[in-house]
């Protein structure tokens, strides 16, 4: 039954690759499809952040990680490298975790 879902599921997801290929130039020069598929990353990018610090199961919980999330955006603005966001918000998230 697995294996089943397995295989529909991929083979949706070529069908799905398939259509975006075939899918006319005009089409895909129109300044409103050029300016969503800017931004189509961005929004989804957010709603996984967001999902992702604030839902536990079926709830919204506020916890250590949105002081982990605030820290990262503080080092964001600072405009710090990648790698220290990470760093700064998995300390900030870890130390909250261990005081509380």
């Amino acid at each position: 039954m697995i294996w089943t879902a397995v295989l529909l599921a991929s083979a949706g997801c070529y069908l799905l690759k398939l259509a975006g290929l075939s899918v006319p130039q005009r089409v895909l020069d129109h300044p409103g499809v050029r300016r969503t598929a800017a931004l189509l990353p961005i929004a989804l990018l957010a709603a996984l952040v967001v999902v992702q610090t604030f839902a536990q199961g079926q709830r919204v919980v506020v916890d250590a990680r949105v002081a982990g999330l605030a820290a990262g955006v503080v080092a964001l603005l600072l405009r710090a490298p990648f790698l220290v966001v990470i760093a700064v918000a998995a300390g900030v998230a870890a130390l909250v975790r261990a005081l509380g």
